[in-house]
């Protein structure tokens, strides 16, 4: 089969929208929580985001709770929270007693809102009982890039008698267990792992929760889900060949991170003989060659190498 010359054709630069900027904000996602149903003497958290919705630093002073069975894990004070950022608070709920505790989480901040509140809700429970364990219980995915997915895995847990999970969801599309097949038992003592992945369609971060129904006294049990879409790179490689000649019905490109490889096919085109990598890293610098395939399926010998330089951010 024929050699193919390949040659680079252009960068594609797209450029980024910026938003307006708005007067600083503190605010919650969620805004409220249900703990569930928690054994008298065990303790459930919880992690509410808090972020800046506007153009300047953010400072947290201090935070007041009300609700006795209800405290704030490890958030050092004064706290800064940058524009666009985002912090996470940890809430404890540890019930002392039989029957619904309800508390009110109150922050002082320097935004256009001088105070922010949050609503947290439980119920305390006897000893004794079937229980649904999950750990851990925040899965935090980072950044991922809008169109890529990544994955985590947690571990349910039975305790004090076996568990039936009739049910399973998460509250939003951007996180999907897999591979749970219910209903499903998990024995006293035993445990069994769940992946849950995240696959951002837009730009930003999302908060979530994943929740097992089950026969547990605790149900339903919940993991916190945090990630954030982070925007495709802002360039592209244009590519194009010359054709095969005889009878190539099409291509294959291949593209690697070393000159001479190795390649990874990263697609398969028809007779066309351009094609737009969209996947290209800032900073990284890609080296391609492409194939001809024929009727018969049979592979030509690599092209000559084209090399991108993608810019750094």
């Amino acid at each position: 089969m024929r050699y193919l010359p390949l040659f680079i054709v252009a960068f594609v630069f797209c450029g980024l929208v910026t938003a307006p900027a708005w007067a600083q904000q503190l605010q919650c996602d969620p805004c409220r929580h249900g703990f569930g149903k928690v054994q008298i003497g065990d303790t459930s958290s919880f992690s509410f985001q808090l972020s800046n919705t506007g153009s300047n630093t953010l400072v947290i002073s201090s935070i007041s709770v009300q609700g006795n069975a209800f405290t704030v894990g490890n958030f050092q004070l004064p706290a800064d929270v940058a524009p666009g950022a985002s912090v996470l608070l940890p809430v404890i709920f540890t019930p002392a007693a039989l029957g619904y505790a309800e508390g009110i989480i109150t922050l002082t901040n320097n935004g256009a809102d001088s105070k922010l509140e949050i609503d947290v809700v439980g119920n305390g429970v006897a000893n004794g009982n079937p229980r649904l364990g999950i750990s851990p219980a925040l899965l935090n995915f980072g950044n991922v890039t809008v169109g890529s997915t990544a994955t985590q895995q947690a571990i349910l847990s039975a305790t004090n008698g076996s568990v039936t999970i009739s049910s399973d969801r998460s509250t939003s599309l951007e996180f999907t267990i897999l591979g749970l097949t219910l209903p499903v038992t998990i024995t006293a003592g035993a445990s069994l792992p769940v992946t849950i992945q995240f696959a951002p369609s837009s730009s930003g971060t999302d908060s979530a929760r994943a929740g097992f129904i089950s026969n547990a006294d605790d149900s339903p049990t919940l993991v916190q889900l945090t990630g954030a879409g982070t925007p495709q790179s802002s360039y592209s490689v244009d590519l194009s060949w010359n054709t095969g000649g005889g009878n190539v019905v099409g291509y294959d490109i291949y593209r690697g991170t070393a000159n001479g490889g190795p390649y990874q096919i990263i697609d398969s085109m028809d007779a066309s003989t351009t094609y737009t990598d969209y996947t290209v890293v800032s900073g990284m610098t890609y080296y391609y060659v492409v194939t001809a395939v024929n009727a018969q399926g049979q592979q030509s010998a690599y092209s000559n190498v084209a090399t991108a330089v993608i810019p750094g951010s």
